[in-house]
C-alpha cells in the first residue's frame, strides 16, 4: 500500500467543503470507527498489549484544524499503525485510499462534448445539485427583422 501522507490527509481535511471532499472524509471517518481487530489480541488494557489508537480522535482533531501539520501526521501515524495490526482494516483502508487518490469516491466521470456548436450552457462534472441558468434569448441575429 502506498503510504497515506500527512500532507494528503491535511489537504483532504481542508476540502470537506466540497461534496467530493466531504464524501471522501466521511468514508475515512466511518472506517476508523469500525471495531479494532488485532488478530487474537483485542488490546484490553489489562492484557499487557500496548494501547493503539483507532484513528478516530486524530481524525476529529485534524478536521477541527486541517492546517495543523502535527495533527495530520498524528492521523497518518495512527492509520499506519492500525493497518499494520489489523488486516481487515488494512484492506479497507487500501480500498478507501485508492478511491481517494482517484478523486472519484462514487465512480468515475467522463465528460465529452461533440457535435458542433453548442447554443447554450454546457455543464460538465459530477454530482450537481440544483444548477440554475439565467439566459436571455436574442432574436434577429441575421439583420432581417
Amino acid at each position: 500500500m502506498d503510504p497515506i501522507t500527512a500532507a494528503a490527509l491535511a489537504a483532504l481535511a481542508g476540502s470537506i467543503g466540497s461534496e467530493a471532499g466531504r464524501q471522501t472524509w466521511q468514508g475515512l471517518t466511518a472506517l476508523v470507527r469500525r471495531p479494532f481487530r488485532r488478530g487474537s489480541a483485542q488490546g484490553a488494557e489489562d492484557d499487557g498489549a500496548p494501547r493503539v489508537s483507532s484513528g478516530e480522535l486524530e481524525a476529529a482533531a485534524l478536521e477541527g484544524d486541517p492546517a495543523d501539520p502535527l495533527r495530520a501526521q498524528a492521523l497518518a501515524t495512527a492509520l499506519g499503525v492500525r493497518a499494520a495490526l489489523d488486516g481487515e482494516f488494512r484492506v479497507l483502508l487500501e480500498e478507501w485510499w485508492r478511491q481517494a487518490r482517484s478523486g472519484s469516491p462514487g465512480g468515475e466521470v467522463h465528460n465529452s462534448v461533440s457535435g458542433g456548436t453548442q447554443n447554450g450552457p454546457v455543464l460538465q462534472g459530477r454530482d450537481f445539485f440544483g444548477p440554475t441558468f439565467n439566459m436571455t434569448r436574442t432574436t434577429g441575429t441575421s439583420g432581417q427583422e
